[in-house]
């Protein structure tokens, strides 16, 4: 049985069916569940339940899943909750819009039950495996992986998980060039699929936070992370 403290899941979907039957799966699986109907509903939960994993559709009433997602990134006490799309739109478009919102997966309908559970037993081996107390200092910039901090200067920035995965992955080999291609499987995973674009998505939110001049644009080839050296 797993920790009910350290493994909540929202799910947020106006199908019933699909709330009823991801409930049944997950909380035979040990973890804690808790549902909600539409975007507004899913917000107002989320601050409360203070899951560790969400669950969200885009297509729903009152608040869809993409502003949904936008503010909770806003609120601090979830920028660090791991939020999944779970839904049936597949175009690239609302693909870079969940990304761009903040999302850390995405994922189109249908997926097979078991295959849910176990990708999202490796969302928390994953996010357990990544705490450790390791800091890089670059220039003005101090990255600590144990508490998902950054700061440039005496400025403390705040990213969203994959933004701040992909800059640690970048700091971790100063001045080296990596492809999207690279940057997808070292930060993304091979398991879970995502168009290039959302690299380039994440760069440039990464820039609006941080500043223009630390990752250079490789014209042709893709991004590396300058040192000035």
């Amino acid at each position: 049985m797993l920790s009910h403290k350290k493994n909540k899941v929202l799910i947020i979907d106006d199908e019933q069916d699909i709330l009823d039957m991801l409930q049944y799966i997950l909380e035979k699986e040990g973890y804690e569940v808790k549902v909600a109907h539409d975007g507004k509903e899913g917000l107002k939960s989320a601050l409360e339940f203070q899951p560790r994993l969400i669950l969200l559709d885009i297509m729903m009433p009152v608040m869809d899943g993409i502003e949904a997602c936008r503010q909770m990134r806003e609120a601090e006490e979830l920028k660090d909750t791991i939020i999944v799309f779970l839904t049936a739109r597949s175009e690239e478009y609302s693909e870079i819009a969940a990304f761009e919102s903040g999302a850390n997966d995405y994922i189109v309908k249908p997926i097979k039950p078991r295959a849910l559970v176990s990708r999202i037993a490796s969302y928390f081996r994953k996010e357990t495996s990544g705490k450790k107390n390791n800091i890089i200092t670059i220039n003005n910039i101090v990255i600590d992986k144990h508490s998902y901090s950054v700061t440039v200067g005496d400025k403390k920035v705040t990213l969203a998980k994959k933004e701040f995965e992909l800059l640690y992955f970048l700091c971790q080999h100063p001045n080296k060039i990596f492809n999207r291609d690279d940057i997808l499987k070292r930060v993304w995973g091979t398991d879970v699929y995502v168009v290039s674009r959302t690299v380039d998505v994440h760069i440039r939110k990464i820039r609006e936070k941080i500043g223009e001049q630390y990752i250079s644009t490789v014209k042709g080839i893709g991004y590396k992370f300058e040192t000035g050296s």
